[in-house]
């Protein structure tokens, strides 16, 4: 069987499917189905073919490689249109206090309640439950070098392909989608003024007092 005709056996499989599929299990399933071996280097050049064809504008949806494997997902371009069906089901209904601890542990990931806390400065404990609650992160060890070997936060399977993405490093990057800049306080010593003559300047009323 040639690529052509390959294709859409590649591409009815993943349609149909309600989860990523991987390349390896392309290639196992549509053996199992055409009662053939089917070399993995052919499944890998119908999954390039059909990521270049539905790349094309006219099409509402494309192939994408997410959550570690092979999805079909709407364009960014209709997600509103298809919400109006499905509704925003995880993200648009956390709280503010969720969606913060959500972005640390992506960012943080992998990460312990302790240190969420560390940053958001409040307790996380309602925060994690909901999250986990809507699959959106998992519990993926504990952390053997922390007293008390407290329990390590992960992003979920199901956060990635909500984003479409393969992997938190697919994340967009703190430095492209935000100006502001860290700035550590000053020490008061640090931010008393001083004139070029080494003099510390103490007010407009007062003598100036040679620095030390």
């Amino acid at each position: 069987m040639d690529i052509e005709q390959l294709m859409p056996h590649v591409e009815a499989l993943i349609f149909a499917s309600d989860r990523p599929l991987t390349q390896i299990e392309v290639t196992e399933l549509i053996g199992q189905a055409l009662e053939t071996n089917i070399e993995a280097d052919r499944i890998a050049t119908c999954l390039e073919a059909i990521l270049e064809k539905y790349e094309a504008d006219y099409y509402p949806f494309q192939l994408k490689e997410t959550g570690g494997g092979y999805q079909f997902l709407t364009k960014k371009t209709f997600h509103k249109t298809v919400l109006q069906l499905n509704g925003d089901k995880h993200i648009k209904k956390l709280s503010t206090a969720a969606m913060e601890t959500l972005s640390i542990i992506a960012y943080k990931q992998p990460i312990t309640k302790s240190e969420i806390e560390y940053i958001r400065g409040v307790s996380a404990d309602y925060s994690i439950q909901k999250l986990l609650e809507k699959e959106l992160i998992v519990i993926s060890g504990r952390n053997e070098d922390m007293v008390g070997k407290p329990l390590i936060y992960n992003t979920s399977k199901n956060f990635m392909d909500y984003l479409g993405i393969n992997s938190a490093t697919q994340l967009p990057q703190i430095k492209d989608i935000t100006d502001v800049q860290i700035v550590m306080p000053t020490s008061a010593e640090e931010a008393t003024p001083v004139d070029p003559q080494g003099m510390i300047l103490v007010s407009e009323h007062t003598e100036l007092k040679q620095a030390s």
